[in-house]
């Protein structure tokens, strides 16, 4: 039987209350399929910050490097832990230190859910680049607190990471409906986002099966409002991925809703699931929280692993449960009667 090995980081707030229900569904269909998931809590979060002055230990990436895969449920606790300070002592470094430079998040309806939008259906796949761009952390301050201050962000671009995350874009758009958007801001940003534009033109003749479109991120806001039905694969850097998926996560129907996937493409290390979600300090432990993105977020996991049989049929049963109201809007079922809803229909599919 195989066996994976997976490392549970639940993190802070209502990331320990959606890792605990994930794994109860990622167990029962790894009992069904013929599998198990072995996994080994790391309690690193907020809390360990302010008792150690660091979110992970000085070792964490080594201890994280033997497992097959990485689940995080949320990080950040604002009222004692800037999110600068939470966000560059734990994600961020998990997601370079193991080349996790594919960011995937997928926006569709679930059956059941009302998104704010008049639209029957929409499927989006957003992949945002994930270890350079405006993330990089290139820049610093000084003379800091006196009116000449200077603070500077340098966005890093290079070609390796623009050209591979291009082309796993158009890998995934030749699997779908062969349409890639390229999103960039080349009007205003003449040296980065055109060459963004020129490598993305160099690429794209590897796939003359695939279309390709050019537009500008506000723009492209635009159109995922009022067309988001025309979108397949949609590629953008660090900030404008960040941004666009968190729009398409309010079509959808809310953060609840959102999924997403750090791959690592060759599998040199693990890669790392998450839902899109923050850690929602106000109701959190109150059985509130809505676990549908991380179940989500278990299933590209399981893909991932390979187990697709298994991940399909979670899916499913997610797909069941909002089919029926369970989770659908917020407030309107507990974590726990969310969580069973999906068991029950992960258990009528065996």
């Amino acid at each position: 039987m195989t066996a994976h090995k997976i490392a549970l980081i639940p993190g802070d707030g209502i990331g320990v209350d959606v890792t605990e229900a994930t794994m109860q569904v990622l167990d029962a269909a790894a009992a069904r399929f013929g599998f198990t998931l072995e996994p080994t809590r790391f309690d690193w979060s907020c809390e360990t910050y302010l008792a150690t002055g660091r979110m992970m230990p000085e070792d964490g990436i080594d201890q994280l490097r033997p497992f097959d895969a990485i689940y995080l449920g949320a990080v950040g606790w604002p009222a004692t832990v800037p999110d600068s300070v939470s966000l560059h002592g734990l994600l961020l470094p998990i997601r370079k230190a193991f080349d996790q430079y594919a960011n995937i998040r997928p926006h569709r309806l679930l059956p059941g859910v009302e998104g704010p939008l008049r639209a029957d259906a929409f499927d989006i796949l957003c992949i945002r680049e994930n270890t350079e761009g405006e993330y990089s952390g290139a820049g610093g301050r000084v003379h800091q607190g006196r009116d000449n201050e200077v603070a500077t962000e340098v966005a890093i671009f290079t070609r390796k990471g623009v050209e591979r995350i291009i082309r796993f874009g158009f890998a995934q758009a030749r699997a779908r409906r062969k349409h890639l958007t390229s999103v960039t801001k080349s009007n205003a940003q003449k040296y980065s986002m055109v060459f963004w534009d020129e490598v993305t033109q160099q690429v794209a003749a590897e796939y003359p099966d695939v279309t390709v479109s050019h537009m500008h991120i506000d723009a492209m806001a635009a159109k995922m409002v009022m067309a988001p039905g025309d979108l397949d694969v949609v590629v953008a850097s660090n900030l404008f991925g960040d941004i666009l998926t968190d729009l398409g996560a309010a079509i959808q129907g809310g953060l609840g809703f959102a999924a997403s996937a750090n791959i690592c493409p060759d599998r040199s290390g693990p890669s790392m699931f998450e839902p899109v979600h923050g850690s929602a300090p106000d109701i959190a432990g109150k059985n509130i929280a809505n676990p549908i993105a991380a179940i989500w977020s278990g299933a590209m996991m399981l893909d991932h692993l390979g187990e697709k049989p298994a991940a399909d049929a979670v899916l499913a049963a997610v797909e069941a449960a909002t089919a029926k109201g369970i989770g659908i809007r917020p407030g309107s079922h507990g974590t726990d009667a969310i969580t069973a809803a999906i068991l029950s229909a992960l258990e009528d599919r065996a």
